[in-house]
């Protein structure tokens, strides 16, 4: 019995065979994903990564693909989506929330209600588990201040509940990138009442008139070095506007590649690294690639 077939029977989810990547990423490049499965729930998840393991078979999580680049080759293993994975439910401050849940939308919901705290993350293109992950961020905040605990799937398959202070999380990095085999399935946020006019307005400045959102994109690529920042490095490299095949370095926000039509993964990914290699030589300031690179062996 083929895998697929496998999957099918036991009713884990949705199976899609030979999907272009550039279709389930937010830079909208890459090559072609032979399986793709979206489990229905936490249960037949952890019966999907069960089989995985039993058959030896490699996979990687996926929220909204955002901050990743896949190469133009076959991803030859199992992409595993967790957008079924989105409930929510929010009482008074604290909003419970699955991992496959947008932070865009989750944010412009706060917003609506009046809470304040995550209108960083208004223009950040992925899901709750893959903030969690990354310990997404903008403008001096980022998950690790408003989320409280994680529920987590352990390398074993247990399902365990994890607390802020475990999740060390530090600048655009946490727990889960340190050990790889954990995956977040939901996650806790407390936020605080605020104004709703100031909260639209905070929002309105910080992200929709300085980022190119209009295009694909997967935010931020470089992280910023201590005491400064990396949008204007490479400004000062003069790089706004540079590009490679269809990928650009943005007129608007210097520290975002956009696809401005039909890049391909590899476009993206030379692009990333001429910035890297420029900015070093003109400046001796070596950026660190905020973005994952995957299937590129």
């Amino acid at each position: 019995m083929t895998l697929e077939r496998e999957i099918e029977k036991r009713k884990i989810g949705k199976c899609e065979k030979n999907i272009p990547i550039k279709k389930i990423t937010t830079y909208k490049a890459g090559g072609i994903a032979s399986l793709i499965v979206t489990p229905k729930s936490k249960d037949k998840l952890l019966e999907l990564l069960k089989l995985l393991n039993d058959k030896n078979i490699k996979y990687k999580i996926l929220g909204n693909g955002s901050n990743l680049l896949f190469s133009d080759k076959v991803y030859d293993g199992v992409l595993i989506k967790l957008s079924e994975l989105n409930e929510c439910e929010i009482d008074d401050t604290v909003i419970k929330v699955g991992a496959g849940y947008s932070l865009i939308a989750l944010s412009i919901k706060a917003s609506k209600l009046g809470l304040t705290g995550m209108e960083f993350a208004t223009g950040i293109p992925g899901t709750v588990g893959g903030a969690v992950y990354m310990n997404a961020g903008a403008y001096k905040s980022d998950m690790g201040y408003i989320v409280s605990e994680v529920t987590a799937i352990t390398p074993n398959l247990e399902v365990i509940t994890m607390y802020n202070n475990e999740l060390g999380f530090k600048y655009r990095t946490s727990f889960f990138q340190r050990n790889p085999g954990y995956i977040c399935i939901s996650a806790t946020i407390v936020l605080r009442r605020g104004d709703k006019k100031i909260i639209k307005e905070i929002i309105e400045e910080k992200r929709l008139m300085t980022q190119p959102l209009e295009f694909p994109s997967a935010g931020s690529v470089f992280r910023n070095p201590d005491g400064d920042y990396a949008w204007r490095l490479i400004d000062v490299c003069g790089l706004k506007g540079y590009s490679i095949g269809g990928a650009e370095v943005s007129k608007k926000h210097a520290n975002f590649i956009i696809n401005k039509g039909n890049a391909t993964g590899k476009d993206i990914h030379d692009l990333i690294l001429y910035v890297k290699e420029t900015v070093k030589r003109e400046t001796g300031v070596d950026l660190k690639i905020e973005q994952e690179f995957v299937n590129w062996e």
